[in-house]
């Protein structure tokens, strides 16, 4: 596998990391793993439906799809596996390998293996690695020993996922039959389950069945394939391999500057001086070291020989030396704890200073702790006591403050929009603001700007209308200007009634004016 050509980054990550890995790989390749999961797995569905609807038994498509899903998920398994290493493969090509590709793994995943709990981690074991079956076993042993959890958490995630789609699919259909026929449809679509139920009711069940499967299986064997690369990083050290391959690349670019510096320094030996040895004296030596013999090998073959007779021995080394030996993990001591019965209790001996009344003041001291004791017991029961006959004082007291301190400014007392409206709405709004109730002032604004708003629009608005409504039909009105000032009142009278926030009052004078130019108020 050329680890060096992977698309992705590659480094330790946690297990669900790893996932999303997995799951940005099947975005990045949407194209290319669903245009083939269409084209092979719909025609499969159609004919599986219509032998059911020939058989009468409408059951079997949606088991037998259920059943093939190790099948289809070899196909996003293909292609992620090789665009993470970027070359992703056509559609054609993806089809046509589906024909002998990871065949001799199917039947396992098909039979004893299928409901494994973690079958997306394991799967790319047989489909991508190969090898002969005892091999693959231990592979499969090694690789999800430590992410076997995190997988068996994946398949029962996207089978939730899958079911929570189908129960959508179905509430969906109940969502465009009006209130009035709801009860009945529901009792039509209970009556429909049964043993009679009508075949197009089969075909919806086994269709929403499908493309819950087509939507969550690509994503589901992508976080299996994440997964797996995740595993093959930690034990293989496939981060560290990619870093020391960058390296060798930098350092080839470099060779040809360390070849030149390595020859340079080779060829200094022969620029030195060069003396030659008196032949008459080599030759006595010669012949002496040819009668020293063995006597002259044995020296040699010696330290003292090889290293020669000075030989440096440095405190430093043999510190370095005493500190290894003193490694727990290199040394010959270590200490073990074991767990051994207890002997009998051995007898104290007397003090030295024990005297013959020594018994009668134990016997006081005991008596002195036990009155402690019960003493300390009678004020807790008592503390307790009283804690619980003062309860619905202090329990009530604390929930008082609690609800003054969570009240605030705004919703200090109730408000509620006018009736009727006095007939100089600006002179009273200012009158409420001065009086030091400014929400009122701006209910009262709010309230004159909605009959406003039913003049100009012509519309009647419902008892109850929210400020939503209020906005949409405003758009009714037929100035620019006004509809520009009743969104600016609304918005004002949102702010102070739900969130808190009062106009200074610059802002309520400017309002004022803005609603008596543009309303035609009198002031």
């Amino acid at each position: 596998m050329r680890i060096d050509q992977l698309d992705v980054v590659l480094r330790a990550r946690s297990q669900w990391e790893a996932m999303e890995l997995g799951t940005a790989l099947v975005r990045r390749h949407a194209a290319a793993i669903w245009t083939p999961w269409l084209l092979l797995t719909a025609p499969v569905f159609a004919l599986l439906n219509l032998g059911g609807w020939w058989l009468d038994a409408f059951w079997l498509p949606a088991l037998l799809m259920w059943w093939l899903k190790p099948v289809f998920e070899r196909i996003p398994l293909y292609v992620i596996s090789r665009g993470a290493f970027g070359a992703v493969p056509g559609t054609a090509d993806t089809l046509r390998a589906q024909w002998r590709w990871g065949v001799r793994a199917l039947p396992g995943y098909l039979l004893w293996r299928r409901l494994g709990p973690a079958r997306a981690l394991l799967m790319p074991v047989d489909l991508l690695e190969g090898g002969d079956a005892a091999q693959r076993r231990l592979r499969r042993r090694v690789l999800g020993g430590a992410a076997y959890g995190h997988a068996a958490l994946l398949t029962l995630v996207c089978w939730h996922f899958e079911v929570m789609l189908q129960v959508a699919g179905i509430a969906l259909v109940f969502l465009f039959v009006p209130l009035d026929s709801l009860p009945e449809s529901l009792r039509v679509a209970v009556s429909l389950i049964g043993s009679d139920t009508p075949a197009w009711v089969w075909l919806g069940f086994n269709l929403l069945a499908w493309a819950a499967m087509t939507l969550i299986g690509p994503f589901y064997s992508g976080a299996g394939f994440g997964l797996y690369l995740n595993r093959r990083t930690q034990l293989e050290a496939w981060d560290v391999e990619i870093a020391f391959r960058r390296l060798r690349a930098r350092l080839a670019q470099a060779a040809p500057l360390v070849l030149v510096m390595v020859m340079g320094l080779a060829m200094l030996p022969l620029a030195a001086p060069v003396h030659a040895q008196d032949a008459a004296a080599q030759a006595p030596a010669a012949h002496d070291n040819h009668k020293a013999g063995g006597s002259q090998a044995t020296a040699a073959a010696t330290p003292a020989g090889v290293f020669g007779a000075a030989q440096v021995d440095t405190a430093g080394f043999r510190q370095a030396a005493a500190r290894a030996y003193d490694d727990p993990q290199l040394g010959a001591r270590h200490t073990v704890c074991r767990w051994e019965r207890r002997d009998a209790e051995v007898e104290k001996p007397d003090s030295d200073w024990n005297f013959p009344g020594g018994s009668l003041f134990a016997a006081a001291a005991r008596l002195l702790a036990l009155v402690s004791e019960a003493a300390l017991w009678i004020l807790v029961g008592a503390l307790l006591l009283a804690l619980a006959l003062t309860a619905r004082w202090w329990l009530r007291g604390s929930g008082r403050r609690r609800r003054r301190g969570a009240e605030s400014e705004v919703t200090a007392h109730a408000l509620q929009l006018p009736d009727t409206l006095p007939p100089d709405i600006l002179a009273s709004a200012r009158r409420l603001w001065q009086d030091g109730r400014p929400r009122h002032a701006l209910a009262l604004l709010y309230r004159a700007s909605l009959d406003e708003l039913a003049q100009r629009a012509d519309i009647v608005l419902p008892p109850g209308s929210t400020e939503a409504q209020c906005l949409r039909a405003s758009r009714r009105m037929p100035q620019d200007a006004d509809r520009r000032l009743f969104a600016r009142m609304v918005r004002t009278w949102q702010y102070a009634a739900y969130a808190g926030r009062l106009p200074s009052d610059a802002e309520f004078q400017a309002l004022l004016d803005a609603l008596r130019q543009q309303y035609g108020w009198a002031a």
